[in-house]
C-alpha cells in the first residue's frame, strides 16, 4: 500500500533519539529548548513553546489569549476538528467562515460580510483561527487588516505549513498573527512522533504558555506570592496541565529540522509532476495563490463528478483496491454529529461542503518514487477516463 502521507526517520535521526536515550535527561532537559529555538529561528520568531501535540498548542494559545466564557472563535469548516475544539475547552463559542473555492482557505471575503454583519448584533469574535490548509497559507495580510479594524486576535493554525512561505517569509514569522501553531504528527512535514508548537513575538504570551504546558508551575521568584524557601522551591499560581514534549521527542525533531528544506523541496517537485501528469484529466487541481509557496502538506484533488461515471466513493475503494492509500480532508466541522448537537446543519457553509464532495487527497511524502508517482497517476487517469 503506497500512504497518502509517512515519515522520513533518516539514520541520523535515530542517532539523535538513541544520544538523548543515553543522556541523562529524557525530559525536562536541554533538548526542547534547543529544538524550540531552532523552529523559531528558522520561521524568524521570537519564541517557540514545543508541547505534546498541536492539539495541546492550539488549546494553550486559546488561553493565553484569554479566550474564555461569552467569547467567540472563528475558524474554517475544512480542518480537523482541533481547530475549532480548542475554543470549547475554553468554554467559548464557536463559529465558522466558508472557504475560498480556489484556496480551500478560508475566504477573506466570507470573514469581512460575517464580521460586518456580526459588528452589527455586537457579536465579533475574540479569535479567529485561519487554517492553512494542505501547506499553502491564508492571505494573512488581509485578515490582519481585518483584525486591526474590528479588534480581534489572530491564531494561525500552520499545523500543515512549516517550510511554507507567504509573501516570501517563512510562515510562522509573526508579521500578521499573534500565534501560529505546528503540528509533528508523523504524517506532516517534520516529525518528533506526536508534537506541536506555537511560535509568537510577544513575550508575555510566550510566558504563560511555558507555564500553562507544565501545571501552571513557577520557579521564577518575580512571579511567586510568596517568598522563595530554598532552591526545591515552586509554586502553582494558576490551573495548567502537562502538556510537555519529551528530550526524546525534540531530539529527534531538532534532527528533521536540519531536513526540512530538502523535505519541502522534493514535496514540491512532486506536486508540480502532479500538476503536469493529471492536467487533462477531469480534475480540479490545487490552486496556489500568487502571494503563497506551499509547503504541500497534502495534494488534494476534486473530481469533477458531472464528467466521470463514478462517484467518489468508487472511486476511492477502486484506487484503495490498487494498493494507493489515498484519503480525504476534511469532512467539513460544522457536519459532524457533535456540532450538530450545537446548532450547525448541513448547509450551512455552502463552499466547504460543495469542496469536499469531490475532494481526494494522493500520496505525497518526500520518499514517494517516481515509478509510484507514475503508478498513481496511471491508475487514476484508467478509472476516469
Amino acid at each position: 500500500m503506497i500512504p497518502y502521507g509517512r515519515q522520513e526517520i533518516s539514520p541520523g535521526d535515530i542517532e539523535a533519539v538513541v544520544a538523548t536515550l543515553g543522556s541523562d535527561w529524557l525530559t525536562q532537559g536541554p533538548a526542547v529548548p534547543r529544538f524550540e529555538a531552532m523552529v523559531a529561528g528558522f520561521c524568524g520568531a521570537r519564541h517557540g513553546v514545543a508541547v505534546n501535540s498541536a492539539t495541546s498548542a492550539l488549546h494553550l494559545a486559546c488561553l493565553a489569549l484569554g479566550l474564555g466564557p461569552g467569547d467567540r472563535l472563528w475558524t474554517s469548516p475544512n480542518t480537523f476538528v482541533a481547530s475549532a475544539n480548542c475554543a470549547l475547552y475554553c468554554g467559548a463559542t464557536v463559529d465558522f467562515v466558508d472557504i475560498d473555492p480556489r484556496t480551500y482557505n478560508m475566504s477573506t471575503e466570507a470573514l469581512q460580510r460575517k464580521l460586518q454583519q456580526a459588528e452589527g448584533l455586537g457579536c465579533l469574535p475574540k479569535i479567529v483561527v485561519p487554517v492553512h490548509f494542505a501547506g499553502q497559507s491564508c492571505d494573512m495580510q488581509a485578515i490582519h487588516a481585518l483584525a486591526q479594524r474590528y479588534g480581534f486576535r489572530i491564531i494561525e493554525d500552520a499545523s500543515h505549513a512549516i517550510g511554507g512561505a507567504y509573501q516570501g517569509q517563512p510562515i510562522g514569522d509573526g508579521r500578521f498573527a499573534d500565534l501560529t501553531v505546528f503540528s509533528f504528527h508523523p504524517v506532516k512535514i517534520v516529525t518528533t512522533a506526536e508534537g506541536g508548537m506555537v511560535l509568537t513575538h510577544q513575550t508575555p504570551l510566550y510566558e504563560r504558555m511555558a507555564r500553562l504546558r507544565s501545571h501552571g508551575i513557577t520557579r521564577d521568584p518575580e512571579s511567586m506570592a510568596g517568598e522563595s524557601e530554598g532552591p526545591w522551591y515552586y509554586e502553582q499560581i494558576e490551573l495548567g496541565y502537562n502538556y510537555r514534549l519529551t528530550d526524546i521527542q525534540a531530539a529527534l525533531g531538532a534532527s528533521q529540522m536540519g531536513q526540512l528544506q530538502n523535505f519541502v523541496a522534493k514535496r514540491r517537485q512532486l506536486a508540480a509532476r502532479y500538476g503536469e501528469s493529471l492536467a487533462d484529466l477531469p480534475l480540479t487541481l490545487p490552486w496556489q495563490h500568487p502571494d503563497s509557496d506551499s509547503a504541500w502538506h497534502l495534494y488534494v484533488v476534486c473530481l469533477r463528478l458531472e464528467q466521470i461515471r463514478s462517484s467518489r466513493l468508487q472511486v476511492f475503494n477502486a484506487l484503495r483496491a490498487a494498493g494507493i492509500g489515498v484519503n480525504v480532508h476534511y469532512i467539513p466541522v460544522h457536519t459532524q454529529p457533535y456540532y450538530r448537537k450545537l446548532g450547525f446543519k448541513v448547509g450551512d457553509f455552502p463552499e466547504s461542503e460543495r469542496y469536499y464532495a469531490g475532494a481526494l487527497s494522493l500520496p505525497l511524502f518526500p520518499t514517494l518514487t517516481d515509478a509510484q508517482q507514475e503508478y498513481v497517476v496511471d491508475t487514476l487517469r484508467h478509472l476516469l477516463t
